[in-house]
């Protein structure tokens, strides 16, 4: 049995509709309560955190949002089935119209920048989710050109497949959608990302997918030497961290500020910063839990510590001494975190 579970910081959704996109992946359409929808309002690319429970385990997971802010559309996620993957199964095994879930407000990074550059997008399965909701919003609200990559294993799998055709037929010449699917053109390689990539001119890049389409991609444009400010990244995968071996083992306690109340807490070998405030008993902010959406930020003003993952925070930042702690290992015999 799966219900939703409540928290301080969750909102109870309804789902008004439920919709099939391909055999392996519904869209929910949800309901917001008029007294959060301030809350809720979002930026295109932006994603909800869920928190349910199935079979007596609370989950958390991020899903982003497909609708766009700019076209006055009810708030939509999009879920594909994954093997193995226990909520995203759940969502599309149970979830129906009228059903309620728990979500925590829009969060993310992975969003539209100021610039009138042409926008190359690269999305892989169902990284296509936000991606989708940018290139909308982008085709409705600006005059930037868009350019599609969108990588899929086979031809049934693709969502989205007629909305993007609509969007060629609405936007002529300022959108181009180029499918590769791997079952007639076999799996993404960088002579075929070169190959798509000669074809473009000055642009900003967004890039969601597989771990390893997106390094791939992400590659090819270091080999370009595009500017990484240009080069906008969401991974969807939840990453374990691990230290190198013994690169922890000299932490013995780390003293964590938070709420304005300090705690110190005898370190664990290779855990994380986030990982001990929660032993520690402390409801430290964490998300995404991938290094890509800043909710867990904190600055270390004694000690040291390294990330493993960072999708969120500029150089100067780190330099500060600021952290993804879900991300950062301690490296010092004692290490001081303080949290906005």
């Amino acid at each position: 049995m799966a219900t939703t579970v409540s928290g301080d910081e969750c909102v109870r959704l309804r789902i008004s509709d439920v919709k099939s996109e391909t055999a392996d992946c519904v869209s929910l359409v949800l309901d917001v309560p008029s007294d959060h929808r301030d809350r809720f309002r979002y930026v295109a690319g932006q994603y909800l955190t869920l928190r349910v429970t199935v079979g007596g385990v609370e989950h958390r997971r991020c899903y982003s949002m497909s609708s766009s802010p700019a076209l006055a559309e009810p708030l939509r996620i999009t879920v594909k089935r994954d093997p193995g993957g226990v909520v995203s199964n759940w969502i599309n095994d149970t979830l129906v119209a009228g059903a309620e879930i728990h979500a925590e407000a829009p969060q993310g990074r992975f969003v539209l920048d100021s610039s009138d550059r042409d926008i190359v997008a690269f999305a892989g399965g169902s990284g296509i989710t936000p991606v989708f909701s940018l290139i909308r919003t982008a085709l409705a609200t600006t005059q930037r050109g868009v350019q599609l990559f969108y990588a899929n294993r086979s031809a049934d799998s693709v969502i989205f497949d007629e909305p993007l055709r609509d969007l060629l037929e609405e936007y002529g010449n300022r959108i181009a959608v180029h499918h590769h699917v791997d079952t007639v053109r076999g799996v993404v390689t960088a002579g075929v990302l070169a190959d798509f990539l000669a074809r473009v001119g000055d642009a900003e890049y967004f890039v969601c997918g597989p771990t390893l389409f997106m390094d791939a991609v992400e590659a090819r444009l270091c080999e370009m030497a595009v500017p990484t400010d240009r080069v906008h990244l969401e991974r969807f995968v939840t990453a374990t961290p691990q230290a190198a071996p013994g690169e922890t083992d000299v932490t013995k306690e780390v003293i964590i500020e938070l709420d304005r109340r300090s705690t110190t807490a005898r370190y664990r070998s290779g855990n994380t910063l986030l990982q001990t405030a929660r032993l520690a008993g402390l409801k430290a902010p964490s998300s995404c839990e991938t290094g890509s959406c800043g909710t867990c930020i904190a600055q270390v003003t004694e000690g040291a510590a390294r990330m493993l993952n960072n999708n969120a925070l500029t150089d100067d930042e780190v330099d500060d001494g600021w952290v993804l702690t879900c991300q950062a290992m301690p490296t010092t015999t004692t290490v001081r975190v303080i949290y906005e």
